[in-house]
């Protein structure tokens, strides 16, 4: 099927492989999952996610509603900081509100409290590559900190949430990381019915050892007397997207350029803010070249790569991992073509699901 670049591409196939290592956590810990949507909120493939998955938990009260409306199942509520108005309408699709600090939980305590409520907390450890999305970093706002304060909210609470993972691989950082947090916050877990441990957890990574990572979930849970959810996003969808692009020119200085049809910024932002190359699925060969993206931005690059061929006119240039942190930031910016939002289903037929043009662009703004 051709379809007019550029456009965003999920393979049900791929993205069930991951859904398939969730549930064995599922099974094997008892841990449950839910999808968060801050990073992948596509919501055209929730029907196959539901399956391998509890719900979904929200960073905004827009969030909340869509998990409430399109994935059903458990909605978690969370932000980092609500309004009033967003307190009274998230109360409408949330089974558990979890709250960033304890001012915002005693301010809105009263509109709630029918709810199964929780706290953000900030351990104080953590685990990130970049300091820009590391939780526990120097004045974080993330979470409460002080432990005495948080004790006398207890009898207000069901649950606890510890986020504080990125990208998390070594299982063995983890293992350490929530021994430190049974030590730390075990008595108070044991007053309470749950306990979030957040995303950031790359377990569906190859070989990561899921046997080993579900029993200690599952010693967890049963040494504290707590249902453990696990928050993952990225280690649902990794792997199973595709930015779709086509060469509009080549230019040259001092190297090879190739020009596509897209944009680093507006269609694959999480790589300009963690200046990170892309990924192109491509052999390598002897024809290096750097892919920039078309917009006014001089350092809109996605990377330079090894092509087995020469680029023309009309090549076609994929880039993976274009799913998680990458659709949900797409934007307007230099009013450039929004890329379409196709599926590849399990049973290899390929549906284009949203075409965008000029009047979304419009509605964009005012």
């Amino acid at each position: 099927m051709q379809i007019t670049t550029p456009y965003y591409l999920i393979d049900e196939k791929k993205l069930l492989r991951n859904l398939e290592i969730i549930q064995r956590v599922r099974q094997l810990s008892g841990a449950k999952s839910v999808l968060a949507l801050k990073c992948f909120s596509t919501w055209c493939v929730f029907d196959l996610m539901r399956e391998y998955m509890d719900g979904t938990t929200s960073s905004s009260l827009y969030e909340a509603r869509l998990g409430y409306e399109k994935f059903g199942k458990e909605t978690h509520a969370y932000c980092v900081g609500y309004s009033e108005e967003d307190v009274i309408a998230v109360s409408k699709y949330a089974d558990k509100i979890i709250f960033n600090s304890i001012s915002q939980l005693k301010r809105y305590y009263d509109i709630v409290k029918p709810a199964k409520l929780g706290l953000r907390v900030n351990p104080g450890i953590s685990h990130s590559h970049f300091d820009l999305a590391d939780p526990a970093r120097k004045f974080s706002r993330l979470g409460v900190v002080d432990k005495t304060e948080l004790a006398k909210q207890i009898p207000l609470l069901s649950g606890l949430m510890f986020h504080y993972n990125c990208e998390n691989d070594d299982i063995d950082a983890f293992s350490r990381q929530l021994d430190a947090i049974g030590d730390e916050y075990g008595d108070l877990l044991k007053e309470l019915q749950w306990v979030s441990l957040g995303g950031g957890l790359y377990f569906t990574k190859e070989g990561y050892p899921i046997e080993q990572f579900s029993q200690k979930l599952a010693d967890f849970a049963g040494k504290y007397g707590v249902q453990v959810y696990l928050e993952p996003g990225e280690s649902a969808i990794t792997g199973c997207g595709e930015l779709v692009t086509k060469v509009v020119d080549l230019v040259h200085n001092e190297m090879d350029i190739a020009i596509v049809d897209a944009s680093v910024e507006g269609h694959m932002l999480d790589l300009l803010i963690y200046r990170l190359s892309a990924k192109v699925d491509t052999e390598a060969g002897g024809y290096p070249y750097m892919v920039a993206g078309r917009s006014c931005l001089a350092g809109d690059v996605f990377g330079t790569f090894q092509f087995a061929d020469k680029l023309e006119i009309g090549s076609e240039i994929r880039f993976a991992d274009a799913a998680g942190y990458t659709m949900v930031k797409k934007n307007w910016f230099n009013g450039l073509q929004m890329p379409s939002i196709a599926v590849r289903r399990l049973d290899g037929t390929v549906e284009v699901i949203r075409k965008f043009d000029y009047t979304d662009f419009l509605n964009s703004l005012s």
